[in-house]
C-alpha cells in the first residue's frame, strides 16, 4: 500500500497522528499483519530518508560550485552602477550649463511670443473692424432682401465683430446701430411670431428660437409668446364676466382657473420642445395673465364685498378656490419639473396667486372683531327671574367658546396661520367685553338678591351654579388656549425649508416651497412676519399661554363670584351681628342683676343673637353637602382661581365643603370680634354674658371640627381675667387689644 509522505512537509506536522493513520488505513484492508506492515514502513521510511539525504547533498554541491560566479556577476553589476551615476552627474552639469547659457535666448523667445500673440489680435481686430465695415455697408441691401435668414446672419456676424472693438471709440454708437438693426427685424418678424404662435407651428417657432437667441433677443421673444396667449386668456375673462351677469366672482373664479390649468398643461408640452426654459416661459405667462386681468381680481372682490354683512364668510370661500387652483399648479409643476419648484418665477406666480388677498389679511382683525362681537350680542345673560338668568349664564358658556373655536378655524382656512396676532387680540377683547356683561349682569342679580330674602339658601345654590360656570369658562379657556398654541405652531411651523431634489449651489433663497411660504405670501411688512416668527419662537421655547390676559380676566371673575356667594351665604350671619356692638343690655347696670348677679358664668344662657349663629352655622354643611360633594372639575377649578374670602393662600382641602365652611366660620369670628371691640363699656354682669356667648360660639366651632381664632380666644381670656389680674394675663397679646378690653371694663 502506497503511503503519504507528504505531510512531512506541513509546519504543524504530528508524529503520532501520521503513524495512527498509518496503521488505520491498513486495518481497515483484509488480511492485514501489524508487525509485518511496522517492518515494511519501517523500511520504506529509511529509504526515503536515505533519498532526501542524497538530494540535499547534490543540492549542497550544486550550490558551493556557483558561489564564485554568482560573486563575480555582483561585482560586475556593482561597477555597472557606479558608472550609470557618473553618466548621470555629467548630464546634470550639461543642463546647469545649457539653462545658465539659454537664459537670455528663452527670455528673448517669451518676448516674441508676447509680441507674436499681440500682433495677432489686432490682426483680428483689424479684419473685424474691416468686416463691420463691410456688413454694415451690405446690410440695407440684405433688408430689402426681405431674406429673414441672410439678416440674422449678418446681424449676427455684425454682433461677432463688434465684441472685438469695445475698445474704440465709436463703441457706444455702433452698439446703437446695431440694437437699432436687431428692432427692425423684430418688427418685421412680429407678424409671423404672432401667426407661429397661434398655431402653434413647432418648425417656425424652433426657428425664431434659433434667430432670437443668435443675437441675443431670446427675452423678446418670451414676449411675443406671452402677449400672444395672454390676450387670449384675458379675452377669455372678460367673456366669463359679461356673460354671467347674474353670477358674481365666486362662480367666475373656479372657470377661469380652469382654464389657466388647462392652459398650463397644454403649453408646457408644447414649450418643452422649443424652449429650453418651459417652464419659467409659462409660469411667466400664468403670472403676467393674473396681474392682467380686467376687471382685476381686487376689484371683483371688493365689489362684491359692498353691503355685505358676512364679508370674512366670503373672503374664505373666495380663498379657497384660490388656494385649490395653487395646489394644482404645484403638482403639475412638482411633476413636470425637477428642481423647478424652487426656481424665483415659481415664486411669482405663488405671489401673483395670493396677491388679491394681502389687503384682507391685514385687516382680518378687524373682520374678526365684527364677527365675534355680532355673535357675542346673540347670547342673552340678564333676565328678569333669578332663575332664568342664572340658566342663562350657564348655558352661555358653550355658545361662547363654540365661537372662539369658529374663529380658529377661520383664522387657519383665511389666514394660513398668519393672521393668529390678530386673532389673539380679536379673542382677548371678545371675552373682555363677555366679562363686562358678565359683571353688570352679577349686579343686576346682586340687587335682585337684596330685595328677595325669602329662600336665602335658595339664593346660595343658585350663586353656587353661578361659580360652576366660571369653572366652566377657566376649563374652556385653558383649552381654547392649547388649541390656538397648537395651531399656531402647526400651520406657521410647516413653512419650514424644505431641501430641493437638486438645488443650485448658493441658491438658498428659494429652497423652500413657494406655495407653502404663506409668510411671505400673505404679509405685506418684513415687520408682520418677524412679529410672528417672534410669537412661534416664544410658544417652542418658554410662554406658556396665548390668552393669559384672558385666563386673568376669568380668574378675577371667579373671585368676584366667590364673594357674591360669600355675601349670600353670610348675609343672615351678618344682620345677627352687625347690631352686637349697640346692644342695650352691655351697658344695663339692672339688667340681669337681681337674678343673676351671684350666679356662676356656666350658670348663664347664650343669648338669642349668638343662638341663631350657631343654629345657622350648624346647618350649613347640609346646605352644602350636596352641591359639594360631587366630582365636579368646574367647582374645583373655578375654587383654585377664585379665593374665598378668609382663606389662607394653600392648597385645596379634600372637600369643598369644608373650605365653605371654614370660610364662612372665619367671617363670624372675624366680623364678631370686630362688633366686641366697638362696645364702648360693658358692665361686671355683660362681661358674664359676653364669655357665654364667646363659648358657647366656641363650642359650636368645636362641634364642626373647627378651631375658635386666636383673635378671639384672646378676647375671651382678657374678659375672663380677673380685673387685677388683666395686665400679667395680655402680656403677650397685642396691646392694643389689651388696651381696648381694659377701657371696655373701666379698668
Amino acid at each position: 500500500m502506497a503511503m503519504d509522505f507528504s505531510k512531512f512537509m506541513d509546519e504543524n506536522f504530528d508524529i503520532k497522528e501520521w503513524v495512527n493513520g498509518a496503521f488505520k488505513s491498513h486495518k481497515e484492508s483484509p488480511g492485514a499483519n501489524k508487525d509485518q506492515y511496522a517492518t515494511t514502513m519501517v523500511m520504506k521510511l529509511q529509504m526515503f530518508i536515505q533519498e532526501v539525504n542524497n538530494v540535499i547533498e547534490e543540492t549542497s554541491q550544486l550550490a558551493v560550485q556557483n558561489l564564485p560566479r554568482v560573486a563575480r556577476e555582483i561585482e560586475a553589476v556593482k561597477q555597472e552602477a557606479s558608472l550609470l551615476q557618473d553618466q548621470m552627474r555629467m548630464v546634470k552639469e550639461d543642463i546647469q550649463k545649457v539653462e545658465h547659457d539659454t537664459a537670455q535666448s528663452m527670455q528673448m523667445l517669451l518676448q516674441l511670443d508676447s509680441i507674436k500673440s499681440r500682433m495677432q489680435a489686432a490682426s483680428n481686430a483689424l479684419q473685424e473692424a474691416d468686416n463691420w465695415t463691410t456688413l454694415s455697408a451690405d446690410i440695407e441691401e440684405v433688408f430689402q432682401s426681405q431674406d429673414i435668414h441672410a439678416i440674422s446672419t449678418k446681424l449676427v456676424g455684425m454682433q461677432q465683430s463688434l465684441q472685438m472693438l469695445v475698445d474704440v471709440p465709436d463703441y457706444a454708437e455702433r452698439c446703437q446701430h446695431l440694437e437699432k438693426l436687431k428692432d427692425r427685424l423684430e418688427a418685421m418678424l412680429s407678424p409671423q411670431l404672432v401667426a407661429a404662435f397661434n398655431a402653434q407651428s413647432i418648425d417656425t417657432a424652433e426657428a425664431f428660437v434659433r434667430i432670437f437667441s443668435n443675437i441675443n433677443r431670446l427675452p423678446q421673444l418670451y414676449k411675443y409668446y406671452h402677449k400672444c396667449h395672454k390676450n387670449q386668456l384675458l379675452q377669455s375673462w372678460r367673456t366669463i364676466v359679461d356673460s354671467s351677469d347674474d353670477d358674481t366672482v365666486l362662480e367666475w373664479l373656479p372657470e377661469f382657473y380652469d382654464q389657466l390649468v388647462s392652459t398650463w398643461h397644454s403649453q408646457i408640452k408644447w414649450c418643452s420642445e422649443i424652449f429650453t426654459e418651459p417652464h419659467r416661459v409659462v409660469c411667466e405667462l400664468l403670472t403676467e395673465t393674473l396681474n392682467s386681468m380686467d376687471p382685476s381680481l381686487s376689484s371683483c372682490i371688493a365689489k362684491m364685498l359692498e353691503g355685505r354683512t358676512n364679508t370674512l364668510e366670503i373672503l374664505i370661500d373666495l380663498k379657497q378656490i384660490s388656494e385649490r387652483f395653487a395646489k394644482s399648479i404645484e403638482a403639475a409643476v412638482d411633476s413636470h419639473g425637477e428642481g423647478e419648484m424652487y426656481k424665483p418665477h415659481v415664486q411669482q406666480l405663488a405671489m401673483a396667486v395670493y396677491a388679491p388677498y394681502r389687503p384682507y389679511i391685514m385687516k382680518y382683525s378687524n373682520f374678526e372683531d365684527s364677527v365675534l362681537d355680532n355673535h357675542l350680542n346673540n347670547i342673552p345673560l340678564d333676565h328678569t327671574e333669578v332663575i332664568d338668568c342664572v340658566r342663562l349664564l350657564g348655558e352661555s358658556v358653550s355658545r361662547l367658546f363654540s365661537a372662539a373655536n369658529e374663529s380658529n378655524e377661520r383664522c387657519t382656512k383665511f389666514t394660513n396661520g398668519c393672521g393668529y396676532i390678530g386673532l389673539v387680540k380679536s379673542l382677548k377683547s371678545y371675552f373682555t367685553s363677555y366679562g363686562r356683561e358678565f359683571r353688570r349682569v352679577l349686579t343686576n342679580l346682586k340687587e335682585k338678591f337684596k330685595v328677595d330674602h325669602s329662600d336665602d339658601w335658595s339664593l346660595f345654590q343658585h350663586s353656587l351654579r353661578i361659580i360652576q360656570t366660571c369653572g366652566e369658562l377657566l376649563l374652556h379657556t385653558d383649552e381654547l388656549d392649547d388649541n390656538l398654541m397648537s395651531s399656531i405652531i402647526s400651520s406657521v411651523g410647516k413653512q419650514q425649508p424644505t431641501t430641493p431634489r437638486s438645488p443650485r449651489p448658493g441658491d438658498s433663497r428659494f429652497r423652500y416651497n413657494p406655495f407653502h411660504m404663506y409668510t411671505e405670501l400673505l404679509l405685506e411688512t418684513q415687520g408682520d412676519r418677524t412679529a410672528l416668527d417672534d410669537l412661534v419662537t416664544r410658544l417652542e421655547e418658554d410662554v406658556p399661554s396665548v390668552l393669559e390676559d384672558v385666563k386673568t380676566e376669568m380668574s378675577a371673575l371667579s373671585v368676584a363670584v366667590h364673594r357674591f356667594a360669600f355675601d349670600i351665604a353670610f348675609a343672615q350671619l351678618k344682620s345677627h351681628l352687625q347690631d352686637v356692638s349697640t346692644m342695650e343690655m352691655w351697658t344695663s347696670a339692672s339688667a340681669g342683676r337681681a337674678i343673676t348677679s351671684d350666679l356662676p358664668t356656666f350658670s348663664l344662657s347664650p343669648l338669642e343673637y349668638i343662638t341663631q349663629i350657631g343654629q345657622y352655622l350648624m346647618t350649613l354643611p347640609q346646605h352644602l353637602e350636596p352641591f359639594t360633594t360631587q366630582d365636579n372639575p368646574a367647582i374645583i377649578t373655578a375654587l383654585k382661581h377664585g379665593k374665598l374670602p378668609y382663606t389662607e393662600e394653600r392648597e385645596l382641602i379634600e372637600h369643598i365643603a369644608d373650605l365653605w365652611l371654614e370660610s364662612i366660620a372665619r367671617g363670624t369670628m372675624h366680623m364678631y370680634c370686630e362688633e366686641i371691640l366697638k362696645i364702648p363699656e360693658i358692665t361686671e354682669h355683660a362681661t358674664r354674658q359676653l364669655t357665654t356667648d364667646i363659648d358657647y360660639l366656641c363650642n359650636v366651632l368645636d362641634d364642626l371640627g373647627l378651631q375658635p381664632s386666636d383673635l378671639m380666644k384672646n378676647i375671651a381670656s382678657l374678659l375672663k381675667a380677673p380685673k387685677d389680674d388683666l395686665s400679667s394675663c395680655g402680656e403677650n397679646m397685642p396691646q392694643r387689644l389689651v388696651g381696648a378690653i381694659s377701657g371696655m371694663r373701666n379698668l
